[in-house]
């Protein structure tokens, strides 16, 4: 079997590389050209947990391919995926214009009948849209080609994206023919060994799936946030109430963590586009509009702790910031809450020295030169007014006292995601704050 991933990002690459371990042919493409080069000479342009070692076997084993000439390539394909970006417009509507660019290119240069695929995050009706460039497309060279139009939005966790992939919960895939979902089912059958299903269902409905779930779970990360600050103002404990709740089976235990907001390149864009799209249908979602009301608040909450200690002071105060990236295990800084508490701090005069196990090239081209970035998660103490930490990394997670005492001037932490046993923080010597403690 044979297939075109168009588009080498994160969920291109991640999708590609996975087919290809199954067994399938695949040729991930992409318009830029430098790169493809890389990417052919072993260069791996995201951190993901296991990706650079399956990219390099099925590339060895002639399985995984890379290039941007699509228009060249089509012959025998039987599925090409869209995973190009669909990033937002000014007013929060995803930008589609990649997709279709992609879809009419297909549309020139397809041979034979193949399934496009709708893999990155798309507004619902986007399917009729690719529909209607490839039949232009087809009608201006005088062919009359079949093909379908497919939705298979990706579920994938950043981090955890291979696994995720290779032992998927579920695949939801919207089709229109039997034809279409026969070849999708062989496709997908070695991903289902496990029992979990794919899901068939209509096209429209798979496209709001990938929308409602991504707004569920920042839904329910919002909640939490928001029901953390009350507790820290009526005296409650976030983690004690988090148990109470993650037990009741109604409920359940994922995404009930208090922090410093969502980020990534998933959560504030598709929220966005949802709202977007029910203001285009003159429908107001109120709810996802609390949901990003609260998590833009929610990325400032580090900053104001801090601030508050120090009585609204902090020129030349010295913070150290343990973790960049929006979550563990990837540099993705999109969105990031840690930039927002960064550019708030050098916006008040703080000078702010920083670590990431990975993250630090990514935040350099973000940030550029207005931080200080270390090599190491001690190095970063030295001389502190405050240690800040904003990212769950397991290295963060049992720290050295002592060390932390002798190289810290001032021994205050401040924990954007409430790791620390705050008893233990005080026995040790620190001042310590947490979210909704």
């Amino acid at each position: 079997m044979k297939i075109a991933m168009v588009g080498t990002g994160y969920v291109g690459l991640v999708s590609g590389t996975c087919f290809a371990e199954a067994g399938i042919n695949v040729t991930c493409f992409d318009i830029d050209e430098k790169k493809i080069e890389l990417l052919n000479q072993g260069y791996i342009p995201i951190y993901e947990t296991g990706l650079e070692k399956l990219i390099k076997k099925n590339t060895v084993s002639g399985r995984l391919k890379f290039s941007v000439d699509l228009a060249n390539n089509l012959q025998d394909v039987q599925v090409v995926f869209s995973a190009v970006g669909t990033p937002p417009d000014e007013d929060g509507s995803a930008d589609l214009s990649y997709v279709l660019q992609v879809a009419k290119e297909v549309g020139q240069n397809m041979t034979d009948y193949l399934v496009f695929v709708t893999k990155s995050t798309v507004p619902i009706g986007t399917a009729e849209k690719v529909k209607k460039v490839i039949n232009r497309e087809l009608k201006s060279r005088g062919e009359n080609i079949k093909f379908d139009v497919a939705s298979n939005p990706e579920f994938l966790k950043e981090g955890s994206a291979v696994q995720d992939f290779m032992k998927p919960d579920r695949i939801v895939i919207g089709v229109e023919s039997e034809r279409a979902k026969k070849i999708m089912t062989r496709l997908y059958k070695p991903f289902v060994l496990n029992g979990h299903p794919i899901l068939f269902m209509d096209v429209p409905s798979a496209e709001m799936t990938k929308y409602a779930a991504n707004s569920m779970l920042a839904t329910k990360i919002s909640f939490m946030n928001d029901i953390a600050n009350l507790c820290e103002i009526v005296g409650a404990d976030i983690s004690n109430v988090r148990k109470g709740i993650g037990s009741d089976s109604r409920i359940g235990n994922k995404f009930l963590y208090a922090g410093t907001g969502y980020g990534g390149s998933c959560f504030p864009k598709d929220v966005k586009a949802l709202i977007k799209t029910a203001e285009e249908q003159k429908y107001s979602l109120e709810i996802l509009k609390a949901v990003e009301n609260v998590n833009e608040r929610q990325k400032s909450v580090l900053y104001n702790k801090l601030n508050t200690y120090y009585k609204g002071d902090l020129k030349n105060k010295n913070i150290a910031v343990w973790g960049l990236a929006f979550k563990p295990n990837t540099d993705d800084m999109r969105e990031a809450p840690s930039l927002v508490l960064i550019r708030k701090l050098i916006n008040a005069g703080a000078k702010v020295t920083a670590y990431d196990p990975v993250a630090i090239d990514e935040a350099k081209r973000v940030l550029g030169d207005t931080i200080t970035y270390v090599k190491n998660k001690s190095e970063v103490l030295k001389d502190a007014d405050a240690l800040i930490l904003v990212t769950e990394w397991n290295e963060f997670r049992v720290p050295d006292y002592k060390k932390m005492l002798k190289l810290m001037r001032n021994k205050v932490v401040f924990d954007g995601r409430n790791i620390y046993d705050s008893a233990e923080m005080k026995e040790n010597g620190f001042e310590y704050f947490g979210i909704g403690r």
